[in-house]
């Protein structure tokens, strides 16, 4: 991994220098525009609408026009802003790891420290741990100010960018002014369907389905050319017999049928057994032994009925 910012991480008098790593990636298949005649590339160019000539990036400012007049921002301009140059993570507040609404959550990066403060960083973070709070930071990054997260992920501190509240928009849809009414049965059935979807979140288990198949059709389309028969590829389109439900009621037991019908299918689907505990073993050792005794006493009585049988 490249880095992709400096600086450090500064709370009370306590800093600590780090180096700041993108914590994710883009798996999408990259794509690019073509020319559907000829499937000649299609590139965007930087062409000036004055003098016409394509323009590199080096030569390329920003501006700001407000209708009457533009106001261009040099380089130079962008770098001499104090917070610009400033390159320190400033810690402003813990908080419980709670009160950060995961809407506000944008982009995550890893924080690598220097090997001279490995002892500031691993003491940091352990205060993290032990509070189990969530630090709140400010610093700037890429000409913009940014509010952010601070927290851990096994033994590296991972840096959360925050949207500030005019980036969260408020939902307002009138549809949702008058709330529908709702019965206890369809209650208790949606909760029978949560019951039988419940389980622990594993992100190892799912996969993007749309990449995918993306890739799958680009190596069959290298292999096949156009004469490539899509549905040779993937298969039919498989109809929802369900998919003409309307009643909710009938929905909801249709789909919890269906997940039992699922189960049966696949017994890895199932809850596995819950484990007895120390009390739960010994109630269940009783009935048997209480069985064995038992046994042990009918044998005993059996050959004496017999003896006394042949005796007379």
């Amino acid at each position: 991994m490249r880095s992709i910012w400096k600086g450090a991480v500064s709370f009370g008098l306590v800093s600590v220098p780090v180096k700041v790593y993108s914590a994710t990636e883009n798996h999408d298949l990259p794509l690019h525009q073509v020319h559907d005649a000829d499937g000649g590339r299609i590139r965007y160019q930087r062409r000036c609408e004055v003098c016409g000539k394509v323009v590199d990036y080096g030569d390329i400012d920003k501006a700001y026009d407000d209708g009457g007049q533009t106001v261009v921002l040099t380089d130079e301009d962008i770098k001499s802003l104090p917070a610009e140059r400033n390159h320190e993570i400033e810690v402003v507040e813990f908080v419980p790891a709670d009160q950060v609404d995961i809407l506000r959550l944008d982009k995550s990066y890893y924080l690598e420290p220097e090997a001279a403060t490995i002892k500031q960083y691993t003491l940091l973070r352990r205060a993290l741990e032990d509070s189990d709070r969530t630090a709140i930071v400010r610093f700037a990054l890429r000409q913009k100010t940014r509010l952010a997260a601070l927290r851990v992920r096994g033994d590296v501190l991972l840096l959360q960018t925050l949207l500030w509240d005019d980036e969260v928009r408020s939902p307002t849809f009138d549809v949702l002014k008058e709330a529908p009414r709702i019965t206890q049965k369809e209650r208790d059935m949606a909760a029978q369907l949560v019951d039988s979807l419940t389980g622990d979140f594993d992100s190892a288990a799912f996969t993007d389905d749309y990449q995918e198949q993306l890739r799958t059709l680009v190596e069959a389309k290298l292999e096949q050319g156009a004469a490539l028969d899509t549905g040779a590829t993937f298969g039919g389109q498989e109809s929802d017999d369900d998919a003409d439900v309307v009643d909710l009621m009938e929905a909801l037991k249709r789909s919890i049928d269906r997940k039992k019908t699922t189960a049966k299918k696949d017994p890895a689907t199932k809850s596995a057994p819950a484990k007895k505990t120390p009390a739960k073993k010994a109630a269940a050792k009783k009935p048997a032994a209480k069985k064995a005794a038992s046994a042990k006493t009918a044998a005993k009585k059996a050959p004496a009925k017999k003896s006394s049988r042949r005796a007379s």
